[in-house]
C-alpha cells in the first residue's frame, strides 16, 4: 500500500465536495491571460487551553476550510475567497477575480521549481493526545510552580495546538501540497515579596508535536526560567535614561532585529519605495561582521516552512553580507515586478488573506567575540537580554522597543537589574553602531508572531549577542 503523500491527504480534504479535474479547469479558465495567480485550498484544525490561578479558564477548538483565488495583472491583484466548497462557489470567485484581467493580455509565470525537502512531521499533534491529560498537565505546571517558591502567587499556563493543510493549484495544472503542524507551551507567574508585585514568562514551540514540549524536563525547565524572571524582576531598580552602549543578548532578542530591520527588506515596501533601505541594494549599510538571513529551511522551526503559500520552496536568502545589503524577501508578484526570483517568503494567514512578502526565520549570524569579552568592553550601558512589546514605522525605521529583562553594565561587570528600560532608535542607524558581534548565536525558543497589514504569521528570530556603540534608552530613573 503507498504512503500517504502531502497530495494524497489534501486530495481527500478537498476533492469529495469538489472535482478535481472540473476545480483544475475552472483555475485555468478564470486565470487565462493573467501574470500569475493561484487557487489556494486549506484546512485548519486548532486548540487553546489555557489554566490561570488553578483553574482551566478556557478551553477552544475550531476546525476551518476554505479556498483563496488569485489572479494578478501587472500591479494588480483580484482576490476572492469562500468557506463553502462547491462548484458554485468556485465560480463566483472566478468570477470576482476575472475583472482584474479585463484588458490586459500577460503571459503566465513559470510555475515555482519542485523539490522532495520535508522540513517537519505531518502528524495532527491535536490527535495525539487526549484532552485530559492537556489539563491535567496544566494543573501539574500550577502546582509545581507553587512548590519552588513560596512567594509564588498566581500561574498561568497555556497550551496551543494546531494542524494546517495546504493545497496550491496553478492555472498550468502544476498541484504543490503541504502539511504544518505547530505547538506552543506558554507559562508565566507572578511573585510577590514585601507588598511588590512582579511577574516573568516563558515559552517555547516549533512545528512538531506536544511530545517534544510536554515532557517534564521541558515543562519544569520552563517554569523555572519564568520564576527566575519574575524573581529577577523583584530586585529591579528604575532603569536610567540617556544614550549608552547598550549589549543585546541571543535569541530571543533577534525581535529587535526582525522589527526594526527585517520588515524594511521584504520586497513590497522596497519596490514601492516606501522602506529605510530602498535604492541601497549592494551598499554598506551595516558595520562589517554583520550578516543577516532569512532562513525558512531549519527543520522543525516555527517560521519554517517546505513550501510557502504560493507554492514555492522555502529559501535561505541572505540579506546582508559583511555589512552590504544583497537582497530583500520576496513573493511571486513583487518579484516579478522586481524583475527577480521569488525567496519563497510569500505567506498569508489563511485562505481568507493574499499572499505577501513575509519573514520566516531572520537570523543574524554569529561572529567572533565570546560574550563575556563583549560585557568586559562596556564603561558604563545596559544589558538588555529579553524583549517584550515593540513599535517600528517602516518608512523611516524609528525604533522603541521594551526591555523585559535587563541589567546596569559597569566597569565590565554586571550589576543590579532594571525595570521600565525602553530602547529608542532607528533600524538603519542601529545596524552601523554594531560593535562587536559575539560567537553565541542562538534561536529563539519558538514563541514569535509577525504582524503585517492585518495579517500573523508564525516567525522565528535569533542573533548573537551584540554590542551597539550608542543607543537612546528611555528609563523611569528620575
Amino acid at each position: 500500500m503507498p504512503l500517504d503523500t502531502p497530495l494524497s491527504v489534501t486530495d481527500r480534504l478537498f476533492f469529495t465536495e469538489l472535482d478535481r479535474d472540473g476545480t483544475e479547469r475552472q483555475v485555468r479558465e478564470a486565470l487565462a491571460g493573467a501574470d500569475d495567480g493561484e487557487l489556494f485550498l486549506e484546512y485548519r484544525e486548532s486548540e487553546g487551553i489555557s489554566l490561570d490561578d488553578g483553574r482551566i479558564r478556557s478551553a477552544t477548538f475550531d476546525a476551518t476550510r476554505g479556498f483563496g483565488l488569485r489572479a494578478v495583472a501587472g500591479e494588480a491583484a483580484a482576490y476572492a475567497h469562500s468557506g463553502e466548497f462547491s462548484e458554485a462557489a468556485l465560480k463566483r470567485a472566478a468570477e470576482t477575480v476575472g475583472a482584474v484581467r479585463q484588458g490586459h493580455s500577460g503571459t503566465l509565470d513559470l510555475a515555482p521549481r519542485s523539490t522532495n525537502a520535508r522540513l517537519y512531521a505531518d502528524g495532527n499533534p491535536l490527535a495525539l493526545m487526549e484532552f485530559g491529560a492537556k489539563t491535567a498537565l496544566l494543573g501539574e505546571i500550577d502546582a509545581f510552580a507553587r512548590g519552588r517558591d513560596p512567594r509564588v502567587k498566581q500561574v498561568m499556563a497555556s497550551i496551543f495546538g494546531e494542524w494546517q493543510a495546504v493545497q496550491i493549484i496553478r492555472p498550468d495544472g502544476t498541484r504543490v501540497a503541504d502539511i504544518r503542524p505547530l505547538v506552543r507551551l506558554n507559562v508565566a507567574v507572578v511573585v510577590e515579596q514585601d507588598g511588590r508585585r512582579e511577574t516573568g514568562s516563558h515559552g517555547l514551540g516549533g512545528r512538531f508535536d506536544y511530545a517534544r514540549i510536554l515532557t517534564e524536563a521541558v515543562w519544569q525547565g520552563a517554569v523555572d526560567e519564568a520564576l527566575r524572571q519574575a524573581l529577577v524582576n523583584l530586585d529591579s531598580i528604575p532603569a536610567p535614561a540617556g544614550e549608552m552602549e547598550v549589549v543585546l543578548g541571543p535569541g530571543w532578542p533577534g525581535i529587535l532585529l526582525h522589527e526594526a530591520i527585517g520588515h524594511g527588506l521584504e520586497g513590497d515596501f522596497n519596490r514601492k519605495k516606501t522602506s529605510a533601505f530602498s535604492g541601497l541594494l549592494g551598499q554598506r549599510i551595516a558595520a562589517p561582521g554583520v550578516t543577516v538571513v532569512d532562513d525558512g529551511t531549519m527543520p522543525d522551526r516555527r517560521g519554517s516552512l517546505t513550501v510557502d503559500d504560493e507554492g514555492t520552496p522555502s529559501n535561505r536568502t541572505v540579506l546582508i553580507e559583511d555589512g552590504i545589503l544583497t537582497g530583500f524577501l520576496q513573493d511571486r508578484q513583487n518579484a516579478r515586478l522586481m524583475g527577480v526570483a521569488s525567496t519563497g517568503n510569500g505567506r498569508r494567514q489563511s485562505y481568507a488573506h493574499i499572499p505577501m512578502p513575509r519573514m520566516t526565520n531572520t537570523v543574524m549570524l554569529g561572529g567572533e567575540h565570546a560574550p563575556e569579552e563583549i560585557l568586559r568592553s562596556i564603561k558604563r550601558g545596559l544589558y538588555a537580554v529579553n524583549f517584550g512589546g515593540g513599535q517600528v514605522d517602516i518608512t523611516s525605521g524609528k525604533f522603541v522597543f521594551s526591555a523585559s529583562e535587563a541589567y546596569l553594565v559597569e566597569d565590565g561587570k554586571i550589576g543590579a537589574p532594571v525595570k521600565g528600560a525602553t530602547l529608542i532608535g532607528n533600524g538603519p542607524d542601529s545596524l552601523t553602531k554594531v560593535a562587536m558581534v559575539g560567537n553565541d548565536m542562538a534561536l529563539d525558543p519558538g514563541i514569535g508572531t509577525c504582524g503585517k497589514q492585518g495579517q500573523g504569521v508564525p516567525v522565528g528570530v535569533g542573533q548573537p549577542t551584540l554590542k551597539l556603540a550608542g543607543l537612546t534608552v528611555g528609563g523611569t530613573a528620575v
